[in-house]
């Protein structure tokens, strides 16, 4: 069993930064893909970016190409998501997600763990 916590969002102006922490416990994330998704009210839960942590391998959303970076710790057993120069369409709750079988994919109902999720609003 893996349990995922995130941290980090907030309120910021557009423009400006925010980097998502996503730390795993009961597990190690190797072998595991390690997603992020948003969620905007009134939307379907979307694939933001994604990591196989074996390799290293980074995935995004077209979106979000050139604005955010994913990346992982090994010793923390912790992924982030740096968020740069943000606008507001990127408000929505963000959630980590992770998948045993190692393999990216950008369909949220392929993971099989999920955090709590942490809100994100960008103002304009």
């Amino acid at each position: 069993q893996v349990h995922l916590v995130e941290s980090g969002g907030g309120l910021v102006q557009a423009g400006e930064s925010l980097r998502l922490s996503c730390a795993a416990s009961g597990r190690t994330f190797s072998n595991y893909a390690v997603g992020w998704f948003r969620q905007a009210p009134g939307k379907e839960r979307e694939f933001v970016a994604a990591i196989k942590w074996g390799t290293g391998t980074t995935y995004y959303a077209d979106s979000v190409k050139g604005r955010f970076t994913i990346s992982r710790d090994n010793a923390k057993n912790t992924v982030y998501l740096q968020m740069n120069s943000l606008k507001p369409e990127d408000t929505a709750v963000y959630y980590c997600a992770a998948r045993s079988t190692g393999w990216v994919s950008r369909s949220s109902y392929e993971y099989d763990y999920w955090g709590q999720g942490t809100q994100v609003t960008v103002s304009s």
